[in-house]
């Protein structure tokens, strides 16, 4: 994931001379693919899996940790080898073997196996989902940055489309057929997104202006004495590591929770709708931000993510379940576009990397502690994502307290303050 700020539109007649929108589109299909189907399927599948194929609860657990281990292998080569983000092979060859490894999952029924697809589907991901991103802020940079939260939204479009697929074949097919049609879903986001350009390699201009911007970012630094802003990072770092500690199990027990207390459709339905309140979630935020500040957005996306996630633990039914995925499916993107926008106000040395791993390993750690809690269902493990999701609260109450919020920012052109949390200017936002 990246941020950068937002930026105002070029003039008509100036910049790239075709629309942005089919960027976004196959940006859009690529995370879709990549994320809400590679990834998340999972989430719906699971307890088919359950019924059909003799999947434990701790088996499960087992395979959707697999996958975040895999996520974070594909995301440290994505960081660690920066050419990877610029080829177009590996972009292709990446869709190719996430479709792969769903199409496999039918084949047996030797967890082993299951545990080698689902990591290596989580490398592809990783791969897929860093492509993307650098190719939509690399062609897109010249743009308003809500297009980059559009194209953020195929997240949740390709959550919602896999959802509905499980949900339809589930009164008529069995877990295998789920496999096979969100393989064959993904294959179709995949030629989709075949043509996506990745982000072009620097050229010499552009490295000449990089290296002068990053002398006067120094001497601009040197002069200024900027706060120090290790404990504000502090605080955002635990919070967003605990975010993934919590999201990632309600994501992925979610269904399975839900279909305990309410059989039927409904758990089916409520990941419909947590894709469908996902698509718009990244732009609204990023509007949000223009008004107040990311540390009391935080703070509010977090503490409304708890209360969704422990609505079906508390209550159940199918009111608190859709009323849970629509506060879920609201906040888990919008929570990281503005965890990691805030990470690149502080300009804390390799914000964003650091940030990243500390999330993926959160997404690692979540399944493994929740397995104790499955031997008796999953509404403690809903109880337990609530409660650590409210922790995570807390650090970024603590992130809120004297928060720089006016410190000095480098731009390209000339260092300025940051706008004041109340004004509405539109670089006072930034996007992931």
């Amino acid at each position: 994931m990246s941020v950068r700020p937002l930026r105002a539109s070029p003039a008509r007649g100036a910049g790239t001379p075709h629309s942005p929108w089919g960027h976004v589109a196959r940006a859009a299909a690529a995370l879709a693919a990549g994320m809400g189907v590679g990834r998340f399927v999972y989430t719906p599948i699971l307890p088919l899996m359950h019924a059909g194929a003799g999947l434990s609860a701790g088996a499960g657990a087992n395979l959707a940790t697999a996958n975040y281990i895999g996520y974070l292998v594909g995301a440290l080569v994505g960081i660690l080898a920066p050419a990877v983000v610029r080829s177009r092979a590996l972009l292709r060859t990446s869709l190719v073997v996430l479709t792969g490894t769903l199409a496999a999952m039918p084949a047996t029924h030797d967890t082993a196996v299951w545990f080698a697809l689902r990591l290596l589907a989580g490398v592809a991901s990783a791969l897929i989902f860093v492509i993307a991103v650098s190719s939509l802020l690399g062609h897109l940079r010249e743009y308003p940055a809500h297009l980059s939260g559009w194209a953020f939204g195929g997240v949740g479009a390709g959550i919602a489309l896999s959802g509905l697929l499980v949900l339809v074949l589930r009164p008529v097919a069995d877990w295998r057929a789920a496999w096979w049609a969100s393989a064959a879903l993904a294959a179709l986001l995949a030629v989709a997104s075949w043509n996506l350009r990745p982000e072009a390699p620097p050229t010499t201009t552009q490295a000449a202006k990089a290296a002068t911007l990053t002398a006067a970012t120094a001497a601009t630094a040197d002069s200024s004495r900027g706060p120090r802003t290790h404990r504000w990072f502090t605080a955002l770092f635990a919070s967003y590591t605990l975010e993934g500690i919590g999201y990632i199990i309600a994501g992925t027990f979610l269904v399975a929770a839900i279909e305990q207390s309410s059989p039927g459709p409904v758990g089916g339905g409520a990941w419909v709708l947590v894709g469908l309140a996902a698509v718009p979630s990244s732009a609204l935020w990023a509007r949000l931000g223009r008004r107040w500040s990311r540390p009391d957005l935080l703070l509010a996306a977090l503490v409304v993510q708890a209360v969704g996630i422990a609505l079906p633990a508390l209550i159940g039914g199918a009111p608190a379940a859709l009323v849970s995925a629509v506060l879920f499916g609201a906040t888990f993107i919008g929570v990281s576009t503005l965890a990691l926008a805030t990470g690149a106000h502080l300009e804390f040395p390799r914000s964003v990397a650091l940030l990243t791993a500390g999330y993926s390993v959160g997404q690692i750690l979540g399944p493994l502690v929740a397995a104790p809690l499955l031997h008796h269902g999953y509404r403690q493990a809903l109880v337990l994502a609530a409660s650590v999701v409210l922790v995570a609260a807390a650090a970024a109450a603590v992130l809120r307290i004297g928060f720089p919020h006016h410190m000095v920012v480098v731009r390209a052109t000339a260092p300025v303050r940051q706008p004041a949390p109340t004004e509405s200017a539109a670089d006072a936002g930034s996007h992931r």
